[in-house]
């Protein structure tokens, strides 16, 4: 995971956002929570500060910036310190599998996606949550990312180059959400949550191992 000196040094700056852009987050939860299954035992990978695992009831999270896990564990997460490209995690341990705005950030897609299959039993759940980059939001994040001290390195992807990758390290029977289709800092509400992809900035991803 590259990129991680800003979330070191700029964590309550990265907590304040939700708060700032707090329809925006409640848009987003909803979208994760039409694909997060109950009852589940789960990792985060690139749990951050725990904005999304702690509502979303999953369990353990991981991240490389210590300053992000210690508010996690405050918020009630399992906290260990690691990279997606290696989870600190057995083999076949958790049902789910989620990753958050996590993609764009990674030193290696395919390593930390085979890495979740690794960890996930054979009847788990992958979720993820992107940031669409062929949508009209997320060229506008594309344009600006240089303000941002959090995306100045980022690397945006497509719904499709992600399903790509997915395909690649062996998952299947994808199902999509979307919402954000406008620009954050301009919501007055939550947006809706719609089925599918291509409109929305955020899309929400599930996809389960193939056999």
């Amino acid at each position: 995971m590259p990129t991680t000196q800003p979330f070191v040094d700029l964590a309550e700056e990265y907590d304040q956002w939700f708060e700032a852009n707090r329809e925006a987050y409640r848009a987003e939860q909803e979208a994760l929570s039409e694909l997060v299954p109950g009852d589940a035992f789960g990792v985060e990978i690139g749990v951050g500060s725990g904005r999304f695992a702690a509502p979303l009831d999953v369990d353990v999270g991981v991240d490389p910036a210590t300053p992000m896990l210690d508010r996690a564990a405050d918020r009630g997460v399992d906290a260990l310190l690691g990279v997606g490209e290696a989870l600190p995690l057995a083999n076949d341990s958790v049902d789910l599998a989620l990753l958050v705005t996590t993609i764009c950030f990674l030193d290696d897609v395919q390593a930390t996606l085979a890495e979740a299959r690794r960890v996930l039993r054979p009847d788990g759940t992958l979720v993820a949550g992107l940031l669409d980059a062929d949508t009209p939001v997320g060229r506008q994040y594309e344009a600006n990312k240089d303000e941002s001290p959090f995306y100045r390195d980022a690397s945006f992807a497509t719904t499709e180059d992600f399903v790509a990758e997915l395909e690649a390290t062996g998952f299947t029977d994808f199902e999509f959400v979307q919402t954000i289709f406008e620009n954050p800092a301009e919501m007055e509400e939550p947006d809706p949550v719609r089925e599918g992809h291509g409109d929305g900035l955020f899309v929400g991803v599930r996809a389960t191992p193939d056999e």
